[in-house]
């Protein structure tokens, strides 16, 4: 009895293999965790203003976004703002490298994380409000910042 029920459970285990698939939802660029229904923001050229949805909808399933994947907006220097919904809980390497023109970002209550230079060189960014739920921040996350006047650290 004790193999068939351990045998059932390897084959239920198998069945629930998790399959990544990459897909441009409403012009952004996802990984679609299909196991745990989560999605994180990859890269992608971008311009203007981004509101990062909570969730998205491929093929009939829902997707809650809960990261920015690392150098996801990597040297699209022509964005000026964007919003991160709540339930994203961390901010990958370098996802907003070389972002010269935002002037502003808000970091929802939730992220715990924000990779190392995830901020470089966002030279117009001249405020920033951690939340109190971030645990780390890697190094140089706001290396060439040079207009930040304002960082409110918890």
């Amino acid at each position: 009895m004790r193999v068939f029920t351990a045998c059932l459970l390897l084959m239920a285990s198998l069945g629930a293999r998790s399959e990544i698939i990459e897909a441009t939802i409403d012009g952004l660029n996802y990984s679609l965790d299909t196991e745990k229904s989560e999605a994180t923001v990859t890269g992608g050229s971008y311009k203007g203003d981004i509101v990062i949805p909570k969730s998205v909808e491929y093929e009939g399933s829902s997707f809650l976004v809960t990261s920015i994947g690392d150098e996801a907006f990597y040297w699209c220097s022509s964005l000026t703002s964007i919003v991160i919904p709540e339930g994203v809980t961390s901010i990958g390497q370098s996802a907003f490298f070389g972002f010269s023109s935002l002037t502003s970002i808000a970091i929802p209550e939730g992220v715990t994380s924000i990779g190392g230079w995830a901020f470089v060189g966002c030279s117009s960014l001249t405020s920033i409000n951690i939340p109190e739920g971030v645990t780390s921040i890697g190094v140089g996350a706001f290396s060439g910042c040079s207009g930040l006047t304002s960082i409110t650290i918890p």
